[in-house]
């Protein structure tokens, strides 16, 4: 998939802008807090209509307006334009459309444009908790197999009627909990084996890239954890309900996935250095889009400021990958234009290079 053009309108602090793109290279460059971040973000919501940053659309807004725009014009990895259309007002429900037919469910959008975006924020997935690490892999699955992200949805809404009965003072049959509990399992099951295929297929994946860009230097691991691993998920709520009824949530069940991440065989949060914690987010994301690239479209891919904290030979290895035919079209943000310079010089490839400033983007070519 390739973005040839986007428009925007009072997004966040970009109060206009219509910027064509390059194929394959595409550079920004301005200080902290400019709106670099902010240009790729608007890119980001048009493949997953929402921000990667803040789920509260109003507050994407910029400050002095009553509404946002965003539009992006593409081309399909056999040449097929594609218009995507988001737009909202104040107070209102944000409109999306495709080809300037509106979807009636957001989450029939999601895997038409498949993007990864690398940032300093990723370092969440590995200093916060598990509902960080299971994001991680649902925004990888649900971009190619529709009926996970169906079973996705329809178990959480499960899980929030079973909980609404568990914090209610008077004690609820178990007839009902069951009820609930019955779908939990039926969809829950779902999502548990496509994570664990996703994750066996992902691992060996992952590895290349990290031992790619470390030159071999430390061995990484990667292990899902789940609850319905060793029993059927309904007998593991059944046993769990006297719990779950004294804390008043549901203590077991897929909405518990984590990932253990590894670092020469111990936990990474404990072992990694910021560079080993860097280069392990780095290489996680690259296996994404190299997985997503396998199984499907091209996505595109979004660089934010990562080459922060990683040694020159680090740096390096990413200048190379990212330069090679596996990837396709490529956004890169950077506070250092030399930095930019110095990729563009290696990679020899199309580009387009822009400066931002106070939300303000110019084309420099």
């Amino acid at each position: 998939m390739i973005l040839n053009r986007i428009s925007i309108l009072n997004y966040k602090n970009i109060a206009q802008t219509d910027l064509t793109f390059s194929s394959k290279l595409n550079c920004f460059f301005g200080q902290n807090g400019m709106g670099k971040t902010n240009l790729l973000d608007a890119i980001y919501y048009l493949s997953f209509c929402k921000s990667a940053g803040n789920p509260i659309d109003s507050q994407n807004m910029l400050h002095t307006a009553e509404f946002f725009m965003i539009q992006g014009e593409y081309s399909t990895d056999d040449g097929r334009p594609e218009e995507v259309f988001c737009g909202m007002k104040r107070r209102q429900k944000k409109q999306f459309k495709r080809n300037k037919k509106e979807y009636q469910r957001l989450s029939d959008h999601i895997g038409l444009i498949p993007l990864v975006m690398v940032s300093p924020d990723d370092s969440i997935l590995i200093a916060g908790g598990s509902e960080e690490r299971r994001k991680f892999m649902d925004v990888v699955i649900s971009q190619y197999d529709k009926e996970y992200l169906e079973s996705l949805i329809r178990y959480n809404k499960a899980l929030a009627q079973r909980n609404t009965l568990l914090k209610k003072e008077e004690t609820v049959d178990d007839e009902m909990l069951a009820i609930w509990e019955e779908m939990m399992a039926q969809e829950g099951e779902v999502v548990f084996r496509k994570r664990e295929a996703f994750i066996q297929e992902f691992i060996p994946i992952f590895q290349q890239f990290y031992s790619f860009i470390s030159e071999d230097k430390e061995l990484v691991g990667l292990t899902y954890e789940s609850h319905a691993r060793n029993n059927s998920l309904k007998e593991v709520l059944r046993q769990s309900r006297e719990k779950d009824r004294i804390m008043g949530f549901s203590l077991h069940g897929i909405h518990k996935d984590d990932l253990e991440m590894q670092l020469g065989g111990y936990p990474l949060k404990r072992e990694g250095s910021q560079g080993q914690n860097k280069t392990y987010l780095i290489a996680l994301k690259l296996a994404q889009f190299d997985f997503l690239r396998r199984i499907g479209t091209v996505p595109l891919l979004l660089l934010d400021d990562i080459f922060d904290k990683l040694d020159a030979h680090r740096v390096e290895q990413i200048i190379k990958l990212v330069g090679s035919d596996r990837f396709g079209q490529i956004f890169i943000t950077d506070t250092n234009r030399e930095n930019l310079d110095r990729i563009l010089e290696k990679v020899q490839v199309d580009y387009s290079l822009f400066s931002v400033t106070d939300g303000v983007v110019i084309p420099i070519n």
